[in-house]
């Protein structure tokens, strides 16, 4: 499902068998790239090209990435995610409360806890965290 276009290029989201982490696919036809994206923050990582020997100037990874990046752009990629992949790949990670955002080791803090499950809703742009063991879940805005 298409999220963008950036230079004639569609950036979209596959439907079929598609696996965490979130993210985007970009095909030029002499190579591909993807991108991902999280319902926690707001940023973009270009996640890999093939074949690497036709990957494109950084130039045009850098202006996909930001096209991405745009609020309305993220904002649809996350809700097209959302209902049809129907996850936000952060149940059973980590989430630290005192810093605002997943951790891959557990320190000791107090205010580290597993990720239970999670939800994104689309229309208020905002990602629900349900901790393990805390008292209260974790609202995002985005």
């Amino acid at each position: 499902m298409k999220v963008c276009r950036y230079k004639g290029l569609s950036v979209v989201i596959m439907l079929r068998d598609e696996h965490c982490p979130p993210h985007v696919h970009v095909d030029a036809g002499t190579w591909s790239a993807r991108f991902k994206f999280c319902f926690w923050h707001n940023g973009v990582e270009l996640w890999d090209v093939v074949p690497l020997s036709r990957r494109p100037p950084l130039a045009v990874l850098e202006g996909l990435r930001q096209s991405l990046m745009q609020p309305a752009h993220l904002q649809r990629a996350r809700g097209i995610w959302w209902r049809k992949i129907q996850t936000v790949c952060l149940d059973n990670q980590l989430w630290d409360g005192q810093i605002n955002e997943v951790v891959l080791v557990k320190g000791i803090a107090g205010a580290t806890y597993m990720i239970g499950s999670a939800c994104y809703e689309p229309e208020a742009n905002k990602t629900l965290l349900f901790l393990k063991g805390a008292q209260e879940g974790v609202e995002i805005e985005l």
